[in-house]
């Protein structure tokens, strides 16, 4: 599990009125960077709690890839973009 104490962000508003979110993750292990797209009512508060979100769903999704069980819940999720560093 990864250590969510170490994310930091940065907010860019789009013309669409959606806000781009870039975050780091720093930690010894694997650092990490993405995106994530969200609509403006979004507060900073909400924006690192969105993250956590997604991050938890994708280390699931990965848990679920590895022993070949592909669920229904399981989707690509074009908002949410995740790289190492």
């Amino acid at each position: 599990m990864r250590d969510l104490n170490s994310i930091s962000f940065t907010t860019k508003k789009l013309v669409s009125g959606n806000l781009q979110v870039k975050f780091q993750i720093q930690n010894a292990s694997r650092p990490s960077y993405g995106y994530l797209l969200v609509n403006q009512a979004f507060s900073d508060e909400d924006i690192m709690e969105e993250i956590k979100l997604r991050l938890n769903l994708r280390e699931k999704s990965k848990m679920d890839l590895l022993k070949f069980t592909f669920k229904n819940q399981w989707k690509d999720d074009h908002q949410f973009y995740l790289y190492s560093a």
